[in-house]
Parts: C-alpha cells; sequence; structure tokens
C-alpha cells in the first residue's frame, strides 16, 4: 500500500481489498446513504482500478425513508418493488459482490410508529429474501463498513460540537479498522489468522452444550447442532473468492440448535434498531423460544421485533469476543450495532446462518430446518458479555472445558 495515501484512501482500499476481496471483472453493488458520497467515491475508485467491471451505485436519503415512514399509506408501505428484488437476485445469481455502507442516525426515527416501520421493514425483508440468501449462505462476496454521519458522531460524543465529533468518530473508526497502521492490509491478514486460531480451538473441542454466566443475571445454556462449525468473518464465497463481510470484526460464531435455549439472557449494551433505542433488557428462554421479556427503555420495539414471525422469538447466531478487543478497549458505546457487537459476546434473535453447518449453503431450506436451524425474517445481533463473563465447553462425553473467563479466552 503506498504510505502516500489519505486515510480515508486506505479505509477504502481495505474496504475493497479485505473486506470484498473485489475480483477482475465482477459487477460491485454499493448501497450508501447519500451523505456518505466521499467514502463511496475513493470504494469507486479503488473497485475500477482492481478491475471491476461497473460499479452501481444506490443512495438513500434518511429524511427521504423517514417521510415515507410517517406520511406513505399502509399500502405503500407494504410495498416493494418486484422489478428491483429481481434485480438484485439477478446480479448476485451472475456473480456480483455487495458493499453496504452503513452510517446511522440514531434519532432518525424517533417518534415515529414503530408498528409503521416494522410494517416497512418486513415488506422488504420477503422482497429481498431471496438476494439476501446468496449473502447468509455466503455464496456472494459482500461487506458492511461504516462511516461517521454527524448524528451519529454526536451520539458518541455529546459534549463536543459536530466538527469535533465528527473528526473523533473517523479518528476512532481509523483506529478500530486498523487503518492507522503503517500496513493496513497485512494487520488485517495477521489479525484474521488470530480469529482463526480460536476458531481451530473450538472446533477440535466440538462442544456439543456451553454454559453461559455473569454477575447481572444472564444464565443460560444453549446446544449446537451436530453439524455446526464455528467460524470468524473471514468466509469463501462459492466461486472460492475469501471476504470478510465486517470492517470492523473481533467475533467467533456458530449457530444455535433451535430449541435448545434454556435460561435469562441480559443485555449488556443498548441495542439501536433501525434508529430506535432498547436499553436494559432481558429475554427468558425455555426450549429455545423467548416467553417473557422486559425493557428499560423500548419495550414497544422490542415487542415488535419479537412479532415479526414465529422465528423472531428464537436464536440464530452466539457469537464470542474477548473483552480485551480494540472496540471493547475504547470504553466507548458506539450506538452502531456493526461496531458494539465487536466489544462483546452477542446473540441474534432470527434467522440462523447456513454458512455455520457443514454443507449448509448447499442444503434445502427443508433440510436446514431438519437440521434445527432456525428460520425468519429478521437477524438482530444484541450483546451480552460483560467483563466477569464466563463460558464453559460441554463436550458429548461430558467434559467440561474454560472457553471464557472474566469476559476473554480461557485457553
Amino acid at each position: 500500500m503506498n504510505n502516500g495515501m489519505t486515510r480515508l484512501e486506505k479505509y477504502a482500499d481495505i474496504t475493497v481489498e479485505i473486506g470484498l476481496n473485489l475480483q477482475k471483472g465482477q459487477t460491485l453493488i454499493i448501497d450508501a446513504p447519500i451523505h456518505a458520497s466521499e467514502f463511496v467515491q475513493q470504494v469507486v475508485k479503488v473497485a475500477y482500478d482492481r478491475g471491476a467491471k461497473v460499479v452501481m451505485v444506490e443512495y438513500t436519503d434518511e429524511q427521504v425513508l423517514r417521510t415515507k415512514y410517517e406520511k406513505a399509506p399502509e399500502e405503500g408501505l407494504k410495498y416493494y418493488p418486484e422489478w428491483k428484488a429481481k434485480g438484485y437476485e439477478k446480479m448476485a445469481e451472475d456473480g456480483a459482490a455487495l458493499l453496504q455502507v452503513f452510517s446511522p442516525n440514531p434519532n432518525l426515527l424517533k417518534d415515529v410508529d414503530p408498528e409503521r416501520v416494522s410494517m416497512a421493514q418486513k415488506a422488504i425483508a420477503e422482497a429481498l429474501r431471496p438476494f439476501k440468501s446468496y449473502q447468509i449462505s455466503g455464496r456472494m462476496n459482500w461487506c458492511i463498513a461504516a462511516v461517521p454521519s454527524k448524528e451519529w458522531a454526536k451520539q458518541v460524543f455529546p459534549d463536543h460540537s459536530e466538527e469535533e465529533s465528527m473528526q473523533m468518530l473517523w479518528e476512532q473508526i481509523f483506529d478500530v479498522t486498523r487503518t492507522n497502521t503503517e500496513y493496513p492490509v497485512q494487520t488485517w491478514k495477521d489479525h484474521v489468522e488470530t480469529m482463526n486460531r480460536s476458531v481451530r480451538f473450538l472446533n477440535d473441542h466440538n462442544f456439543n452444550k456451553l454454559h453461559y454466566r455473569s454477575k447481572n443475571g444472564t444464565r443460560f445454556s444453549v446446544e449446537l447442532p451436530p453439524l455446526h462449525k464455528w467460524m470468524c468473518a473471514n468466509f469463501t464465497s462459492e466461486t472460492g473468492i475469501s471476504y470478510v463481510p465486517n470492517i470492523p470484526t473481533e467475533e467467533v460464531f456458530t449457530v444455535p440448535k433451535k430449541g435448545s435455549v434454556n435460561g435469562v439472557i441480559h443485555s449488556s449494551m443498548p441495542l439501536n434498531y433501525n434508529g430506535y433505542f432498547i436499553s436494559g433488557f432481558s429475554l427468558t428462554f425455555e426450549e429455545g423460544k423467548v416467553v417473557d421479556y422486559s425493557a428499560e427503555k423500548g419495550y414497544e420495539v422490542l415487542k415488535s421485533i419479537l412479532e415479526t414471525d414465529e422465528g423472531a422469538k428464537y436464536l440464530g447466531e452466539i457469537a464470542l469476543v474477548p473483552h480485551n478487543s480494540p472496540i471493547s478497549n475504547s470504553e466507548l458505546v458506539f450506538y452502531n450495532t456493526l461496531y458494539d457487537e465487536n466489544a462483546s459476546c452477542h446473540v441474534a434473535l432470527g434467522e440462523g446462518l447456513p454458512i455455520a453447518l457443514e454443507d449448509g449453503p448447499e442444503m434445502s431450506r427443508e433440510k436446514l430446518a431438519e437440521m434445527e436451524l432456525n428460520e425468519s425474517l429478521i437477524h438482530v445481533d444484541f450483546m451480552i458479555g460483560t467483563a466477569d463473563l464466563d463460558i464453559d465447553g460441554e463436550t458429548a462425553s461430558g467434559e467440561v472445558v474454560p472457553i471464557f473467563r472474566n469476559g476473554n479466552w480461557a485457553f
């Protein structure tokens, strides 16, 4: 990498080379908010320099989106153009890559009826299910990267001016994405190998059950499917392209066995869900299903998540993140799941990830259901890790092995 490059150029380079690993001749789809255009412009330059066939950029305007949620008739909220959904599916089928640029306004939907938002989000999820299947099954190379918005920056740094908070958030992003290192691309390759060492430890032990406990009241157990495999966010598409879908990433993850979660899970950080905040919440599980829940803030939004469909009441992912990691060590709450989930162990309500089952991407929906993988229109991560979290793994023979002690890897 040219050391004369600006940090924004280096960040774009990491996103395209490490995140997407864009190939010569590929089409790249970029989905981004309009205020992220400066970063998108850099990504487009890098993409064409790497031989992209065409880069297709779709910008969204958050204020237009809010107005839709407020004023559109219910018929409009439930509508998503079939031609557009088919177009995305066709591009994925033809081998396109996808970059989603995330730049949230945490208070965008404040005072907007969550039921109307849920209605619109459900319509989009249903229309784009075939396209999204390419992502969750790992059949296409894709990546999510974040850039600051003035509202997000002010949320993270409320005691500073708009200009100062933007500068401070950019600095944090450059730090946790390893952009500030001398050779960022090589640093990322070393980091991926470190995560893969943890993956190998977990897969070598082939645990069939995990037990969690922390002082905030979290105490639950979860079984793992016989064909589960642990992974880090270093995937290989069906065409053989190795990519990292989240920039940044610190997690090692797998899928739970549907119907196997029992106990109580307390959130350890606020959840920003489509511009709504949910905090101080807990979920009680019996035989895998949420049977009771509470929230200090955002109860109605949590209720709407759980009522999306039947699968929304079950877990679709469990992920391990050491407390001693860059985002956690920043001691910031980013109010952005892409970042906050990489500061903390987390779980996800909703859709299970076929990629975390042996031969899962090739299985039919019926076969995945036989493997007890959860199915849902949603996949919502929330953070449960704490500095005192202990996790034990239990093997089929009953051997119990420490995995986490006091929030960090125990091995």
